[in-house]
Protein backbone atom coordinates (compact mmCIF):
# COMPACT_ATOMS: atom_id res chain seq x y z
CA UNK A 1 0.00 0.00 0.00
CA UNK A 2 1.32 3.28 -0.79
CA UNK A 3 2.61 5.35 1.93
CA UNK A 4 0.02 8.29 1.57
CA UNK A 5 -3.15 6.45 1.18
CA UNK A 6 -3.24 6.34 5.21
CA UNK A 7 -3.32 9.82 5.32
CA UNK A 8 -5.34 11.09 2.72
CA UNK A 9 -7.95 8.08 4.00
CA UNK A 10 -7.84 10.10 7.43
CA UNK A 11 -8.41 13.13 5.90
CA UNK A 12 -11.35 12.46 4.61
CA UNK A 13 -12.76 10.44 6.72
CA UNK A 14 -12.12 13.52 9.23
CA UNK A 15 -13.82 15.91 6.70
CA UNK A 16 -16.83 13.60 6.43
CA UNK A 17 -16.88 13.08 10.30
CA UNK A 18 -17.31 17.03 10.71
CA UNK A 19 -19.67 17.29 8.55
CA UNK A 20 -21.27 14.33 9.59
CA UNK A 21 -21.31 15.70 13.90
CA UNK A 22 -22.55 19.15 12.28
CA UNK A 23 -25.42 17.91 10.39
CA UNK A 24 -26.12 15.93 13.70
CA UNK A 25 -26.11 19.05 15.81
CA UNK A 26 -28.23 20.92 13.76
CA UNK A 27 -25.08 23.56 12.92
CA UNK A 28 -25.73 22.66 9.57
CA UNK A 29 -28.97 22.36 7.36
CA UNK A 30 -28.41 21.27 4.22
CA UNK A 31 -30.12 17.66 4.57
CA UNK A 32 -33.72 16.89 5.54
CA UNK A 33 -32.64 13.44 6.94
CA UNK A 34 -29.64 13.99 9.20
CA UNK A 35 -30.22 17.41 10.30
CA UNK A 36 -31.04 17.74 14.17
CA UNK A 37 -30.65 13.74 14.47
CA UNK A 38 -28.32 13.32 17.46
CA UNK A 39 -27.57 9.91 16.38
CA UNK A 40 -25.20 11.32 13.08
CA UNK A 41 -23.73 13.64 15.71
CA UNK A 42 -22.20 10.87 17.47
CA UNK A 43 -21.19 8.48 14.44
CA UNK A 44 -19.69 11.58 12.61
CA UNK A 45 -17.72 12.31 16.13
CA UNK A 46 -16.46 8.08 15.75
CA UNK A 47 -15.62 8.55 12.21
CA UNK A 48 -13.49 11.87 12.94
CA UNK A 49 -11.92 10.20 15.64
CA UNK A 50 -10.91 7.24 13.49
CA UNK A 51 -9.61 9.90 10.60
CA UNK A 52 -7.71 11.60 13.24
CA UNK A 53 -5.78 8.58 14.20
CA UNK A 54 -5.31 7.83 10.11
CA UNK A 55 -4.12 11.06 9.74
CA UNK A 56 -2.03 11.07 12.59
CA UNK A 57 -0.65 7.55 12.26
CA UNK A 58 -0.07 8.15 8.54
CA UNK A 59 1.72 11.77 8.80
CA UNK A 60 4.18 9.83 11.56
CA UNK A 61 4.84 7.09 9.38
CA UNK A 62 5.87 9.15 6.33
CA UNK A 63 8.10 11.31 8.72
CA UNK A 64 9.73 8.64 10.36
CA UNK A 65 10.50 6.86 6.53
CA UNK A 66 12.61 9.87 5.45
CA UNK A 67 14.88 9.57 8.24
Amino acid sequence: MKKWVRPLVGAILLFIGVTWSLQGSGAVDNSEVMSGESQWLYIGLVVAVVGVTLLVGGIRKLRADRR
